[in-house]
């Protein structure tokens, strides 16, 4: 468990619910497009930690979720198979928006924010290994 864990059953207890809670949302995000996997996964990495040692143990050596957390952990990267599919991700939601007819104003709110994060995964480094 880590060092600056809250102590005491309720507060542990509450980490879980936070860790099962993002997990679930992640697990959604599979196969929802647009809600993001890994950042959910890396919430509930974080709860876990603090709130099951068990929990956090069995997340960080999952054979699919595990890597993307320890890459994140350890160096901050993201791997170009998820750089691109994220983006593509982004971009097909705000091509879907534009087919269904979505108002100037959605678009204009979804445009620069979609961007925004389009720009952050993008200038995030490589791991080591693939850079």
């Amino acid at each position: 468990m880590a060092p600056d864990a809250p102590r005491g059953p309720l507060r542990r207890a509450a980490w879980q619910v936070l860790g099962f809670t993002s997990l679930v949302t992640g697990l959604i995000g599979i196969i929802v497009p647009l809600l993001p996997t890994t950042v959910f996964l890396l919430v509930s990495a974080f709860a876990f930690e603090r709130g099951s040692e068990r929990l956090h143990t069995w997340l960080v050596s999952h054979p699919r979720f595990g890597p993307p957390i320890e890459t994140w952990r350890q160096h901050r990267a993201i791997a170009r198979p998820a750089k691109i599919k994220a983006v593509l991700a982004l971009a097909f939601m705000f091509g879907l928006s534009l087919a269904f007819g979505a108002p100037g104003y959605v678009l204009a709110i979804q445009a620069p924010i979609l961007t925004a994060v389009a720009v952050f995964i993008g200038t995030r480094p490589l791991p080591p290994e693939t850079a």
